[in-house]
């Protein structure tokens, strides 16, 4: 891993290259402007990456991939079959093979009076909770991002506070951090999924809450994630967004959502982080 140096203000300092993340010449980084990018990439710009203290994580994609080892399909099928315990008919979905998506479905047809933040009904909360015990589950043999691990080490080392703003139930995002040793890094900054569906993003929600429980400003943040969902609700919160995308579909699914500064690998983060 290549070493890594201190600002004096223990802050962060990212510039976005097409390559990934590189450290500016040493100095005050603000007296170092970064060129602008020919290609279509935005430059994290110099005041934002010298004020960098907090990054957030999302879970699924950027840390592991839950449903590595319990495929995402299969949790679905349990899901389906819960749901004709309850009584409940199978939500209209593009995609039943998506557990989140048959949750949202299910959410917005049995809804509480009140709307989006008010208590789930019985039968949402009860799907919410069978969908958890399926997501701890999976963390057993969830797959870790490759270089992710390494990443978050690096970053905590650093000085700089961790946090994971997740869809998932922060049970299991729990469960697999501890499995890799990663849990104290994080410590009480883990903000998944409510029992009420409605708050999982795009709501900022989760990234709001990490906002509170670390009481560092939005400006001085940088959610990482890996799609849409993510950057919308990171935009809605006021945190500066940095993608993460190992395939071409999420990436021009990122590209086209105007997510200017878009990263292939998690290696590519870390070999390129420095601190000043």
């Amino acid at each position: 891993m290549p070493a890594r140096g201190r600002s004096t203000s223990g802050n962060a300092w990212f510039s976005m290259t097409p390559s990934g993340l590189q450290s500016p010449p040493r100095g005050n980084c603000l007296s170092n402007p970064v060129p602008s990018p020919t290609d279509g990439w935005r430059v994290l710009d110099d005041e934002l990456t010298c004020r960098t203290r907090c990054v957030i994580f999302d879970f699924d994609g950027p840390l592991c991939k839950l449903f590595g080892g319990y495929p995402a399909h299969e949790v679905a099928r349990v899901m389906v079959g819960h749901l004709g315990e309850l009584g409940l008919p199978v939500p209209a979905v593009d995609d039943l093979d998506d557990p989140h998506a048959i949750l949202r479905a299910t959410a917005a047809g049995h809804r509480a009076p009140g709307g989006a933040g008010s208590p789930a009904g019985p039968a949402v909360v009860e799907l919410e909770s069978r969908l958890t015990a399926e997501e701890v589950r999976a963390a057993a043999s969830a797959v870790p991002t490759p270089h992710a691990d390494d990443l978050v080490r690096a970053l905590a080392a650093d000085g700089l506070t961790l946090a994971v703003a997740s869809n998932n139930s922060p049970l299991a995002v729990e469960r697999y951090l501890r499995s890799r040793g990663l849990a104290e890094l994080f410590g009480r900054h883990i903000h998944g999924r409510r029992p009420d569906p409605s708050l999982m993003k795009p709501d900022p929600d989760s990234v709001r809450r990490v906002l509170q429980s670390t009481g560092i400003n939005s400006a001085h943040c940088l959610m990482i994630g890996d799609a849409v969902s993510d950057h919308t609700a990171a935009r809605r919160a006021g945190v500066p967004f940095l993608g993460f995308a190992p395939d071409d579909r999420r990436a021009e699914a990122l590209r086209g959502a105007g997510v200017g500064g878009v990263l292939r690998s998690m290696e590519a983060v870390d070999q390129k982080l420095r601190y000043m």
